[in-house]
């Protein structure tokens, strides 16, 4: 047997055995009796004694053609879908629910699938970090870490390893379901084709969000999404708009594929929505008085939302009070520049500061 596919059998068999075992049986009916009293042990004539009839095992329900299903039949289902998924190596989804810290030292992820819990070995998450002499494995460590927790509440695929019918316990790996996905949707078919291809508009998952940019799973291949391709309006922190499990449309811009291990793609997501900058510049006016929230400041330079849908710009504020981002202030426009779809002006007044 090859090193590697060792080392993956004592990970998986070290993971099951670590897992928390079943509750004892419960006492049996006989043992829980308590010890029959005096009265009790008198015995009845036999014509007095009552006749006890068997209780039937199915469910009582309140309507006739309505079944019940208990805690215990819908854990057998899940468990019976789990070990399916193990024999065909069929791609599951579940989220991301905690991140726990072996005794050894390891981290593993833990996987909710419709309540039942799965382990993923942080090797086996992929998070694949660029290792140059700049930074040394503790700091990769705390690094993958820190990537992993951003990423709490997110959708994952994910195929099983290993099952321990004892205890129930799962060992799993979303990097084999990344590249299954990836054998699928980006190496070309028979025709020559590709699923996931240069200008298609594709589904994605929202894996994780900072205040400028937003990470996606794209069919087993992550990319980044800086604040400027997530909308034409100017967004002061992205993670108002999108959050950590939601599902988005997304526009593949670039494909790169070297090999099944090493796929890059760029993508945007406000080349799907439709650009309306031109259409709500028009309702600017020279001279005008509009309402707006900073977005960002850069060199002195105050970036505006306005909120008839507009971006603006300005270099001079007449408050005296310097503006943060957040705010809402007052803008005046003086000018309109229609090349870069903006309106130019200044700050006449602070509105609401964000404290």
């Amino acid at each position: 047997m090859p090193k590697k596919k060792i080392e993956e059998t004592n990970v998986t068999e070290e993971l099951l055995a670590e897992q928390p075992e079943n509750a004892s049986d419960p006492i049996s009916d006989q043992e829980a009796e308590s010890p029959a009293s005096p009265i009790s042990q008198a015995k009845e004539p036999a014509a007095s004694t009552p006749v006890r009839k068997s209780v039937p095992t199915s469910i009582l329900t309140l309507n006739a053609d309505t079944e019940v299903e208990t805690q215990e039949s819908r854990e057998d289902t899940i468990w019976h879908e789990l070990q399916n998924a193990y024999r065909t190596r069929k791609i599951l989804v579940g989220t991301l629910g905690g991140i726990e810290k072996l005794e050894g030292g390891n981290t593993i992820a833990i996987i909710y699938y419709k309540g039942m819990r799965v382990v993923i070995p942080l090797t086996e998450m992929m998070i694949n970090l660029i290792v140059d002499d700049a930074h040394d494995y503790g700091e990769l460590f705390q690094r993958q870490n820190k990537i992993l927790g951003n990423m709490l509440g997110c959708e994952i695929d994910f195929m099983v390893k290993g099952l321990d019918n004892s205890t129930r316990s799962v060992v799993a790996s979303r990097k084999d379901a990344m590249y299954k996905k990836r054998q699928i949707f980006y190496l070309p078919d028979a025709n020559g084709n590709s699923r996931v291809c240069e200008d298609r508009v594709v589904q994605a998952r929202v894996i994780a969000v900072a205040e400028k940019v937003v990470r996606v799973e794209i069919f087993g291949v992550e990319c980044s999404i800086l604040a400027r391709d997530l909308s034409w309006d100017w967004l002061g922190d992205a993670t108002e708009r999108f959050h950590v499990g939601e599902q988005i449309l997304v526009r593949i811009l670039s494909v790169k594929i070297d090999s099944l291990e090493n796929i890059s793609v760029k993508a945007d997501v406000k080349s799907v929505n439709g650009n309306t900058s031109k259409e709500n510049l028009s309702k600017c006016k020279v001279q005008g008085k509009y309402a707006g929230v900073v977005t960002d400041i850069h060199k002195g330079t105050v970036f505006v939302r306005l909120h008839i849908g507009v971006n603006a710009v300005a270099h001079s504020c007449y408050d005296d009070r310097l503006p943060g981002k957040k705010d809402e202030v007052s803008f005046v426009v003086t000018r309109i520049d229609e090349d870069r779809n903006v309106a130019v002006g200044l700050i006449s007044r602070i509105i609401k500061q964000n404290i």
